[in-house]
């Protein structure tokens, strides 16, 4: 399992690497480029989910269904 994922924002295309939560879900993220919050897009459990190179732990284990309801 990967902990560490590249978030890139979709706002600035600001990259930066992240040790994400193996016990939640983590639904914000500040952008260190523009300073923007980023939320989940629509489906997605967390904002690894939807922007980074690696979806969360929970994600990775069990699939789509393994993750935060």
């Amino acid at each position: 399992m990967q902990l560490e994922s590249t978030i890139t924002c979709p706002r600035c295309a600001h990259v930066a690497t992240e040790t994400m939560p193996t016990t939640a879900c983590q639904y914000f993220y500040d952008c260190k480029g523009c300073g923007a919050v980023l939320r989940p897009k629509a489906g997605d459990c967390c904002v690894f989910c939807s922007y980074g190179s690696v979806p969360c732990p929970p994600i990775q284990e069990g699939g789509a269904g393994a993750c935060c309801p």
